[in-house]
């Protein structure tokens, strides 16, 4: 038996593993899917919002404020990519400029720092390509960008060096209250534990409803985004919102990413399908429509790849962090949708608290706080790199010419705790097949990499695990 089982490994599983981890504790994580990072964390915006937005005493408020404060030094001790570059919300009317004052008023009740209302000539000094009829903006400076996966994977490969225990490809088909604690039952066997972390996404609601009988409802919504080349990364400096509206939040945003290239996106459709990432024409027409109202001269011609995310939007648009009245033992981390990845390590600390106090938890006198990343070698002078090549030759051969990364990196991606065992596995750690070609000349050589380490077959190395199969026969017999 265990003593927790988190359920989900996105960036809420992800973070509740990593701070559970510094207490003596037997946990695990069970993933549906092949990989961390493989739902709603992997396709979003990558944006560390300032807290303005959620609603005056909020948890959305209060967890937003703390996990932007927490972000910066995190990505230090962990060695993912962040930067704490600003936003903008733009306020194109004149008769629009008591939204924004009392966008900027929930942000002083919500605390947080530094927030100033802009008038048109300072906007367009600090932002040149921001729509000419913008009258005035709110500026948060404390927003920030950061790389989804690389906070999501980073967090999980701690917890596991910690000791949690993460289970790919174990989908959660029931629930059940048992003494002491719940069984759960998987497609492949049966677990039992103490204590359960519903942090499931869009799935939330399936498990929390399976245990008690006050039902919530979480409709997924998708977001169609549009990424472009890093030859259009600098168009924008800061992240440029559009006043938020009561239905849809946020709205479309313009942003730079972490990486260099440009992010547009997202829009905001209610669907059924729980898996329906699919993109539309319409969504896309809609989002360029949208993104050019509040910056000019968008090069929509450097659009490399769209995609679409789902946003686990729960009714009352709260997050529900908190043990079950009618279901003891069972937490809930459900409702994670914007801001959840700016307030994923604060809700990392808000469960592993109240597991903590729940079952006397003991500190744990091994936890290491660190991680070191991925070894990119840009990073490195030339003697470095030379002397790297020198040591170990596969960081001499490039892979992928876009983004330019070696062998020797994805090489260090497989092997790695938690390591990627398909190809988008490598692409969220490595950025091998991001680029402006797509995977299209690199992908060949990663599946080779992939079986010699993985020492498969290379018919059997999947795209995104499952049966996303990319060789399915042989057309030319070898002798």
């Amino acid at each position: 038996m265990y003593d927790v089982i988190i359920i989900g490994a996105g960036v809420s599983g992800s973070a509740v593993a990593r701070e559970l981890s510094r207490y003596k504790v037997r946990a695990c994580v069970l993933e549906k899917n092949e990989d961390v990072c493989t739902g709603t964390s992997k396709a979003n915006s990558g944006i560390v919002h300032a807290g303005y937005d959620a609603a005056e005493g909020s948890l959305m408020a209060k967890l937003n404020v703390r996990g932007n404060e927490r972000m910066e030094q995190l990505s230090k001790d962990l060695d993912f990519p962040f930067k704490r570059e600003g936003s903008l919300v733009i306020c194109l009317h004149e008769e629009d400029r008591e939204k924004l004052e009392k966008l900027y008023e929930r942000g002083m009740k919500n605390q947080v720092p530094g927030l100033r209302i802009l008038e048109r000539e300072e906007v367009l000094a600090m932002e040149p390509n921001v729509s000419d009829n913008v009258a005035a903006a709110l500026f948060a400076p404390t927003a920030g960008i950061v790389c989804p996966f690389g906070l999501n994977i980073a967090l999980a490969e701690n917890a596991n060096a910690n000791g949690v225990e993460f289970y790919f490809d174990t989908e959660v088909k029931e629930i059940s209250p048992i003494e002491g604690g719940y069984e759960i039952r998987t497609n492949d066997r049966i677990y039992q534990t103490r204590y359960v972390v519903n942090a499931a996404g869009v799935y939330a609601d399936t498990f929390h409803n399976m245990v008690s009988e006050h039902k919530i409802h979480i409709t997924p919504r998708r977001g169609d985004y549009c990424l472009l080349d890093k030859s259009a990364g600098n168009h924008v400096g800061r992240t440029i919102f559009a006043l938020p509206n009561e239905k849809y939040g946020k709205g479309v945003l313009v942003t730079p990413t972490t990486h260099g290239n440009l992010l547009v996106g997202p829009t905001a459709v209610d669907i059924e399908d729980r898996e329906g990432v699919n993109t539309t024409r319409e969504g896309l027409d809609n989002l360029m429509e949208k993104a050019g109202l509040n910056v000019k001269n968008l090069p929509m011609r450097q659009v490399i790849t769209s995609f679409a995310g789902l946003r686990a939007h729960e009714d009352h648009h709260e997050f529900i962090i908190e043990e079950l009245a009618d279901a003891p033992q069972f937490i809930d981390c459900a409702g994670i949708e914007s801001p959840g990845l700016s307030s994923c390590p604060a809700i990392g600390e808000m469960v592993a608290e109240i597991l903590r106090e729940k079952m006397k938890l003991q500190p744990n006198p091994d936890f290491v706080g660190t991680r070191k990343g991925i070894l990119n070698p840009e990073t490195l002078t030339k003697e470095e790199r030379v002397q790297l090549i020198k040591e170990q030759p596969a960081y001499g051969n490039i892979v992928c010419r876009c983004e330019m990364i070696t062998e020797g990196e994805i090489i260090d991606a497989i092997r790695r705790p938690l390591g990627a065992k398909s190809l988008d596995g490598v692409k969220r750690r490595t950025r091998a097949g991001m680029g402006r070609c797509q995977s299209g000349f690199c992908s060949p050589r990663t599946m080779e990499i992939l079986a010699r380490e993985l020492s498969e077959n290379i018919e059997d190395i999947t795209k995104s695990g499952g049966n996303s199969k990319i060789v399915v026969g042989v057309n030319k017999d070898s002798f």
